[in-house]
C-alpha cells in the first residue's frame, strides 16, 4: 500500500473519530446507556489509530523535506545532515505502516471482554486431575503477573490431588483478547505420581476461554430459568454443607446448567450463576463467528473444538510445545509458574499474518 494510499484510508478512519467524538457529547446519547458504551468503545479504539497517524504523517512530511534539501542544498555539510535524516526516517517508515495495517485489521469484538476460563480433566484418570490443577496454578500465576483478578464460581475436586473440574471468572484489561489462544486440549507427558514402575505416561486437560457476555448481549428472561439451592461442598468455612448457599441455574430452553458456590452469600452466588449462564449462551452464537472465519482462513482460535491438540508439556525433556505455531521452548518450570507470555505473543503474530494476508492490506 503506498504511502498515499495509507495516508488516504486513515483520512477516512479521523473523519469517523472526529465524528464519534461529537456524538459521545449529545445529550441523546448519554441517556442512551446501550449506544453511550458502545460508542465510547469505539472512541478508544480508534483513539491509538489516530495517534499512529499524526506519527507517519509527521515521519512522511519530514523525510520529504529532508529529501529536498539533498537534491536542492548546495553545502556539502547540510547535504550530509540531510542524508543521515532521510536515512534514520526512512528506517521508520516501514515499521509505521505495518503498525497501521494491524491498526486497520477490524479487531474482535470480544478482545476487551473478561473471561470464563474452565479447565477440565480428560483422559488419565488420576493424573489429568492432577494436571489440570497444574493448569489452574499456571493460569492463577500469570493472570496475577498480569494484575488481573482471578474469581473462582465451580470447583470439583480430584481424588488424589487437582481438579476433575475448576471455572473462574478473570477480570482485567482485554483478558479474553489475550487468553483466547489457550482453548482446546493440553497434554502432559510425565511419570505420574501414581505410578510405581517409573513409566512416562501421557494424560490430558481442556481448557476453554469464553468471552463473558454482559447484560446488553444477551437478554435473559426468568421464566426461562428453574433455579435450586443446595449445601456448598469443599472449601469455604463454617458454611460449608450447613447453609444451602450454593445456587444451580438451568435455563430451561437451551438446557445448560451452571452452579455456584464459591460465595457464603445465596445472592452473591446467584449473580455470578447468572453471569456464566449468559456467557455460555452469549458463547453458542460467538461459536457461530470462530467457524465462519475457520471457514475462509486458518484461525489459532479453538473455543468450541475441545478435541484440538494445541500443547504438549514433556517433564522428561523440560519442553513444551505448541502444535499450531511448531514452537518448542526448554524451559517448562518456568512454563509452568505462568511464564507463557512468548508463546501467547507468537500465536498473535501468526494470527495477525493470516488476517493480513486475508484483508490484501
Amino acid at each position: 500500500m503506498s504511502n498515499n494510499a495509507i495516508l488516504e484510508r486513515l483520512e477516512g478512519v479521523k473523519i469517523r473519530f472526529e465524528e464519534v467524538a461529537q456524538q459521545l457529547t449529545d445529550p441523546e446519547v448519554i441517556a442512551d446507556v446501550k449506544r453511550f458504551v458502545k460508542l465510547n468503545k469505539e472512541y478508544r479504539d480508534l483513539e491509538p489509530i489516530i495517534a499512529t497517524l499524526e506519527e507517519y504523517k509527521n515521519v512522511i512530511s519530514n523525510l520529504d523535506e529532508a529529501r529536498e534539501m539533498m537534491a536542492n542544498e548546495t553545502d556539502e555539510e547540510m547535504r550530509d545532515m540531510a542524508k543521515m535524516e532521510v536515512e534514520e526516517l526512512s528506517s521508520k517508515v516501514e515499521p509505521l505502516e505495518e503498525q497501521i495495517k494491524l491498526l486497520l485489521l477490524p479487531a474482535d469484538p470480544q478482545d476487551d471482554k473478561n473471561t470464563i476460563l474452565e479447565i477440565r480433566a480428560g483422559t488419565g484418570g488420576d493424573e489429568a486431575s492432577i494436571f489440570a490443577g497444574d493448569l489452574y496454578r499456571m493460569y492463577t500465576k500469570y493472570c496475577e503477573n498480569k494484575g488481573w483478578k482471578v474469581e473462582v464460581t465451580s470447583i470439583s475436586e480430584g481424588t488424589v490431588g487437582g481438579y476433575k473440574e475448576i471455572i473462574m471468572k478473570v477480570s482485567g484489561d482485554k483478558v479474553y483478547g489475550t487468553l483466547k489462544y489457550e482453548s482446546g486440549v493440553h497434554r502432559v507427558q510425565r511419570v505420574p505420581k501414581t505410578e510405581t514402575q517409573g513409566r512416562i505416561h501421557t494424560s490430558a486437560a481442556t481448557v476453554a476461554a469464553l468471552p463473558e457476555a454482559d447484560e446488553f448481549d444477551v437478554e435473559l428472561s426468568m421464566n426461562d430459568i428453574r433455579k435450586d439451592t443446595f449445601c456448598s461442598s469443599g472449601p469455604g468455612g463454617q458454611s460449608v454443607n450447613t447453609t444451602y448457599s450454593a445456587i444451580r441455574l438451568t435455563h430451561i430452553p437451551s438446557g445448560i446448567v451452571v452452579q455456584c458456590q464459591d460465595e457464603k452469600s445465596q445472592i452473591k452466588n446467584f449473580e455470578k450463576a447468572l453471569v456464566e449462564l449468559r456467557t455460555r449462551l452469549y458463547n453458542i452464537e460467538y461459536q457461530k463467528y470462530i467457524d465462519e472465519i475457520a471457514s475462509h482462513r486458518k484461525t489459532l482460535v479453538s473455543t468450541g473444538d475441545r478435541s484440538a491438540k494445541i500443547r504438549t508439556y514433556n517433564y522428561p525433556q523440560g519442553r513444551v510445545t505448541d502444535h499450531r505455531i511448531n514452537h518448542t521452548v526448554y524451559n517448562l518450570p518456568s512454563i509452568m509458574d505462568g511464564d507463557i507470555q512468548e508463546f501467547i505473543d507468537k500465536l498473535q503474530m501468526a494470527e495477525n499474518a493470516e488476517r493480513l494476508k486475508e484483508s490484501n492490506l
